[in-house]
């Protein structure tokens, strides 16, 4: 009797929970599965009909239109972009491939780029290499997989081989290597102005009569860093005035903090210090801060910066501008040019300005 009383409440408790969860995972699959030719079935139209009416053609009448998008709406039927973007070979979507998304200058460079992107109705793919050759590769085939409109890529201290970049303008997908960018003359480029900033840092020591200077440079693989190197060297060396200029190399905040520590504390303390980054100005401050030196009173820095670090610091450091933002217009302007049938490589520079800090 007990039993017969039990059953009843069981179900009841049970039973409409299952019924609710098969028709969870029954609207997820729906949802998942809904296509053009799905929905012509159920409506006993022409795929082609449903394609034409969910684009609003004239030939389709209002009433049938209207059923489609009814449809359309009730089972959340979104178009396919990627199979779209194969059968017209177009896109409205970039991939931009970076280092870090953590570096500040390549926020600024992003942030910039999708407000300009958004105005001509295109989106971004954003991915980061981690500085690994390995990835950025992986991440380029994946650009390539899904056919976007062009890509923007600032490329690793260890990217050698370009063939595969170069592979993408024999299917149509322009490049734009920006900031971090090869030597090979026959891509587009758009870089910051590295001669100019390095020539205005390194005037500005100059100009302060600092005779004993350390130079931290990045990776010397790289390109942005022999340029920047060359070009403030220069200026060191044909200053009428006799200096004594130290070089040393970093590839990251670490390095640029273990190096500093290391020839601030074995050798006779320099007047000043030039950083070629952002990067190396965090691990180069780090180091000041733990030695206890104080910016301008103890020892003079300046960097080449995108402009916001500087101003963390107290007094703020004075740099040579290199703007992630302005770089972001101006290597989106040539991909426009590029996207428009643009046949010529071409490589853009944008100018520096010295931001005074009381760093000096």
């Amino acid at each position: 009797m007990y039993l017969g009383l039990l059953l009843p409440q069981t179900f009841s408790q049970t039973f409409p929970q299952t019924i609710v969860v098969e028709k969870r995972n029954k609207q997820k699959v729906l949802k998942a599965s809904v296509t053009l030719k799905k929905l012509a079935d159920m409506l006993n139209l022409s795929v082609s009909t449903v394609s034409r009416a969910l684009k609003d053609h004239p030939d389709i009448s209002e009433s049938t239109k209207q059923k489609i998008r009814d449809l359309a709406a009730v089972l959340e039927y979104e178009p396919n972009t990627y199979a779209i973007n194969l059968r017209t070979n177009g896109s409205r979507e970039f991939g931009v491939i970076v280092p870090s998304v953590s570096n500040y200058f390549y926020q600024s460079f992003i942030s910039s780029l999708e407000e300009e992107a958004r105005l001509y109705g295109y989106s971004l793919l954003i991915l980061q290499s981690g500085d690994d050759p390995l990835i950025e590769q992986e991440n380029l085939k994946r650009c390539r997989q899904t056919r976007v409109a062009g890509v923007f890529v600032a490329i690793t201290s260890s990217t050698v081989d370009l063939t595969s970049f170069l592979k993408l303008t024999e299917i149509d997908i322009p490049v734009i290597f920006f900031d971090k960018v090869p030597s090979y003359e026959a891509c587009n480029k758009v870089c910051v102005g590295d001669t100019s900033a390095a020539v205005l840092a390194a005037e500005a020591l100059v100009q302060k009569g600092k005779l004993n200077i350390l130079a931290v440079f990045g990776d010397p693989r790289m390109s942005i860093t022999r340029k920047r190197e060359e070009a403030f060297t220069h200026v060191i060396e044909k200053a009428e005035l006799e200096t004594t200029l130290t070089k040393a190399y970093a590839g990251s905040f670490l390095e640029a903090l273990t190096v500093t520590e290391e020839l601030l504390t074995k050798a006779e303390r320099p007047d000043s210090i030039f950083c070629m980054s952002d990067e190396i100005l965090t691990g180069v401050m780090k180091c000041l801060q733990k030695l206890n030196l104080k910016t301008a009173q103890d020892i003079g820095v300046i960097a080449i910066s995108d402009g916001f670090i500087p101003t963390l610091y107290y007094p703020e450091i004075t740099y040579a501008e290199t703007s992630g933002t302005k770089l972001a217009k101006l290597s989106f302007t040539r991909m426009l040019s590029c996207l428009s049938g643009s046949p010529f490589v071409q490589e853009l520079r944008l100018d520096s300005i010295l931001v005074e800090g009381g760093s000096l």
